[in-house]
């Protein structure tokens, strides 16, 4: 059997390399669409106190920091929290999500509106949030490592 020269097989690489499907190329943390949907999820289950998906989701590590730094959660807290939740929120949404990659990280940014029902339980309020969710690939999954969020709206009842 002959031998190919060293450059040779580089071209080759590099040729079947570009004609690979992106999807087989991509960290597994993408493509960025489908983690966007999966953020919703993420969104959905802070809502309704899922902690099974919160458990999943989270790595072991993640820090959440809101507004002006006024709290820093872990992992064990927002579980926490979770299975003390009151009431469920009325709803959270996001919206103007967009996505930076960098290897095994992605980040999203967007915003986040929360409806919370008030004291009434017929009315509601809404408060909008800038976020940054940062997702790494790490331990053969994709996991969200830390939360940033800033208030950038809040209304009166409704």
């Amino acid at each position: 059997m002959k031998k190919l020269p060293l450059r040779y097989l580089s071209v080759l690489l590099a040729s079947l390399s570009c004609s690979l499907p992106l999807r087989l190329l991509a960290a597994p943390c993408l493509p960025v669409s489908a983690l966007i949907e999966q953020d919703a999820r993420y969104e959905e289950a802070m809502r309704a106190g899922d902690q099974a998906f919160l458990k999943s989701w989270l790595a072991d590590d993640y820090l959440w920091v809101h507004s002006l730094a006024s709290a820093v959660d872990t992992k064990a807290a927002v579980l926490e929290r979770a299975a003390k939740q009151p009431g469920v929120h009325k709803a959270r949404t996001t919206s103007d999500v967009q996505a930076q990659v960098l290897g095994d990280t992605v980040v999203l940014r967007g915003l986040s509106t929360v409806e919370q029902w008030n004291a009434d339980g017929k009315t509601w309020r809404s408060s909008r949030y800038q976020f940054m969710r940062t997702y790494v690939y790490a331990g053969g999954r994709c996991q969200l490592l830390a939360v940033q969020t800033m208030k950038v709206w809040s209304s009166d009842a409704r």
